[in-house]
């Protein structure tokens, strides 16, 4: 029965983190994004996020991203300067065609850096790229 199950790959989908300007309070803070650079929108991302290490676990949050269309992006959640220390999973669940489609992506403690800053599909920023 298991065999017969098919769970198609999920691709040109990312989650990155970027440092922006805080236009209100002038600071650089941390932000999650859902990336889609793919040539179809996708529906009903669901994305669990949470933070981790050994002797520590954040409570999970969630999120929903009722359109996301091709080549584009959205925000997901702030990041606070503490987690950042911490493993960050970002578990994204969505379809596609009618398909459902899933993927994790972590972000290892302490990899979330200005100097990790690197070019970013879709958007005209920098950041950085879950795994």
């Amino acid at each position: 029965m298991k065999k017969d199950i098919t769970i198609p790959e999920s691709k040109d989908i990312y989650i990155a983190a970027v440092l922006e300007e805080h236009p209100e309070y002038h600071t650089k803070d941390w932000n999650a994004y859902i990336i889609n650079d793919g040539k179809e929108p996708i529906e009903m991302a669901l994305i669990v996020s949470k933070g981790f290490n050994d002797t520590k676990i954040t409570a999970e949050f969630r999120h929903q991203v009722k359109l996301l269309p091709a080549k584009s992006y959205a925000k997901i959640e702030f990041l606070e300067t503490k987690v950042l220390a911490l493993n960050n999973q970002f578990s994204v669940t969505y379809f596609k065609d009618n398909k459902m489609f899933e993927k994790t992506f972590l972000f290892k403690a302490n990899t979330i850096k200005e100097k990790y800053l690197d070019k970013l599909p879709v958007m005209k920023l920098e950041g950085i790229l879950g795994n």
